[in-house]
Order: structure tokens, then C-alpha cells, then sequence
């Protein structure tokens, strides 16, 4: 792993020295680290299917493919196992972390490069299956979690959430050697999708892209001047939720607001206790990232605190009751966390 000379065998620090550091110190890159062999693996299924571009990967603050420029960036902690181990740390999860949910991001942010590279999303036949590009991103979308109007590649039913995420999760699925497109899907509405793809696919394989990276990518991790601690601090607070007491009113009747006795315990004491198989069982069934759930949680675990709330004497009651109100916020509206677009 290359080095920057500044601060050497870093990686041998304890965590809170490491985030203590300057992201562009830590002198990550692509070249010799684990994520070479994959990115070098999905340019192979490029060639498999005869197209001649290969996007350019860098290293950034999360996945992206900036707004119509043919690029990929990759959050700079899959370079490196110990950035791996801090970013599970901080957040919870590691996005991207395995070789199969890494290969899936790669192939759909490639289908967001070839899309800005050819410049596919201003063909009539685009928008008709897709809808506009021009359709404005929002923080959250609604989505229909059984429909087969859409391709399943990345979790959240992301292709719902844009025209534009919809022609990358389709171009993902079509591009996964293994994903047997033409029998899955063969009965679903999403098949003219992929048939449109694949034809598209050839026609400009051999083509040369009508838009290349003409200067420094956007966010580069090798120019980050912020420390790690500062990177979550912002990442926490992008993706976290502040209710502010929003929710006080529905704690008050989940809890008791008096001990009603020596042996009940607090209800946060309650909550912490069950936290991780809540946001297990709450992620796994609502389709939200863990650590979303894992927010909400300590939110309502702070309010709880805040407002002296107990359990009451029949504590399955409690955890019934606060699952089902974890549930009812966590409804099928989705954060949509930019992966292209800032």
C-alpha cells in the first residue's frame, strides 16, 4: 500500500489516532490494494460484452458517479482493511465491503457512466422506458416493493428512485455474467427494459464515448483535507434523523413515567438491550440501512432517558409495542443518499 511519507505505518495506530488523520494523509489508492482486482473484473465484463469504454475509478468520500461525468468514484475505506474496520466502527456497515455487494455498486455506477459518456439518456426510447432524466432527484422516494416493473439489484428498490438509477440498475443486472436476465425476468414488464439495454449495449459497443473525464474528479480522496472524525461527523449527520422530541408523546404512552416498583427497569435500559436484534429485524424487513435504524434507536433511547420513562410491569408488552412503533416510522419512505449527485 502506497504511502504519502508524511505519517508512515499508520494502519498500526489505535482507531482514535486514525481518525484523528487527514483523509488525503492516509495515502490510499486503488493500484495494489483489494479493490484492484475487482475493479479490474468488471472491466473484463465490459469486454465480455464486446463495449469498448472503461470508465475511470478514483477514490472519494462515498459511491458516486458525479452528475454526467463518466467516472467512478469508490469511498476510499475499501482500499484498505483498517479503513474497513473504522468505517464498520462508525457506521455500522461497510457499503460495498464484500466482493459480490462491491461488484454490484461498480456495475451500477458503470451504467450511470456509459449513460453520461454516449449521452443515452437524451434517446427518445430512453425516456419513453425510463421517464425523463430530467426528473429532479429528491430526499426520499416512494417505491412498490413487489413491483416487476423494475430490475432488483442494490437494496432500497433503488432503481425506483430515478429514471436515471432505474437505466443503472438495469444495466447492472444485464451486465452480471451470472444473473440469467432473459429466464428471470422473462415474464416481468422490466424485460422490454433489458431487451432495450442489450440492443443499445451493441450498438455503441464499439463506439467511442462522445464525453470523457476532461479534469480532476470531484471529491477526490487524495485532496480531502478533513480529518476521518470530521468525515463521519459529517456522514453521521447526513444520514442520521433528529426528531427533537417529535416522537415524545408516543414514548410516554409506550412507557411508564413512573418505576411503579424496585424491579422495573428504565426503558432505555430496555432499548439498549435489544438494540441490535431491533435494527437487525427492522433493516432486514423495511429495506432502511442499519444505521439509520441504529439512530433511530438511539434517539428515542436519549428521549426515553430524557423523559425518565420506565417499563412497565409486563415487559413483552414494551417490546412489542416499541417494535411496532419502530416499524410504523420506519414506513416505505426511503432516505436517498446522492450516489451521483451532491
Amino acid at each position: 500500500m502506497a504511502k504519502t511519507g508524511k505519517i508512515k505505518d499508520w494502519e498500526e495506530l489505535p482507531d482514535d489516532e486514525i481518525l484523528q488523520m487527514r483523509v488525503r494523509d492516509l495515502g490510499v489508492q486503488i493500484q495494489n490494494s483489494e479493490l484492484q482486482p475487482l475493479v479490474e473484473k468488471l472491466y473484463e465484463e465490459l469486454d465480455s460484452k464486446g463495449i469498448r469504454f472503461h470508465p475511470p475509478c478514483y477514490l472519494t468520500d462515498e459511491w458516486l458517479c458525479p452528475d454526467k461525468i463518466p467516472i467512478i468514484g469508490i469511498p476510499f475505506c475499501l482500499a484498505h482493511p483498517r479503513l474497513k474496520h473504522i468505517e464498520q466502527k462508525m457506521m455500522f456497515e461497510v457499503e460495498g465491503g464484500t466482493e459480490e455487494s462491491c461488484m454490484k455498486l461498480l456495475r451500477h455506477e458503470c451504467g450511470h457512466t456509459l449513460n453520461y459518456a454516449y449521452e443515452l439518456y437524451k434517446k427518445t426510447r430512453w425516456r419513453e422506458l425510463f421517464g425523463p432524466f430530467s426528473t429532479k432527484y429528491s430526499d426520499s422516494y416512494f417505491y412498490l416493493p413487489y413491483s416487476r416493473r423494475y430490475v432488483i439489484n442494490l437494496q432500497d428498490n433503488y432503481a425506483q428512485s430515478h429514471p436515471d438509477e432505474d437505466f443503472a440498475e438495469t444495466f447492472a443486472v444485464w451486465l452480471a455474467p451470472q444473473s440469467n436476465w432473459r429466464q428471470k425476468y422473462r415474464n416481468w414488464p422490466v424485460i422490454k427494459k433489458l431487451l432495450y439495454v442489450d440492443g443499445l449495449m451493441k450498438r455503441i459497443a464499439e463506439k467511442p464515448p462522445l464525453k470523457t473525464v476532461q479534469e480532476q474528479p470531484p471529491w477526490s480522496a487524495s485532496r480531502m483535507t478533513s480529518t476521518l472524525a470530521a468525515h463521519y461527523e459529517r456522514k453521521r449527520r447526513m444520514l442520521g434523523s433528529e426528531f427533537q422530541g417529535f416522537y415524545d408523546d408516543s414514548l410516554i404512552t409506550l412507557f411508564a413515567s413512573k418505576q411503579g416498583g424496585s424491579t422495573n427497569p428504565k426503558a432505555s435500559s430496555i432499548l439498549r438491550y435489544h438494540r441490535r436484534g431491533l435494527v437487525n429485524s427492522l433493516s432486514r424487513w423495511t429495506g432502511h440501512r442499519k444505521h439509520d435504524i441504529h439512530q433511530l434507536v438511539n434517539t428515542l433511547i436519549f428521549r426515553c432517558d430524557a423523559l425518565n420513562l420506565y417499563a412497565k410491569p409486563n415487559q413483552m408488552d414494551d417490546i412489542i409495542g416499541i417494535t411496532a412503533f419502530l416499524t410504523a416510522i420506519a414506513s416505505n419512505t426511503l432516505r436517498v443518499v446522492g450516489r451521483h449527485t451532491r
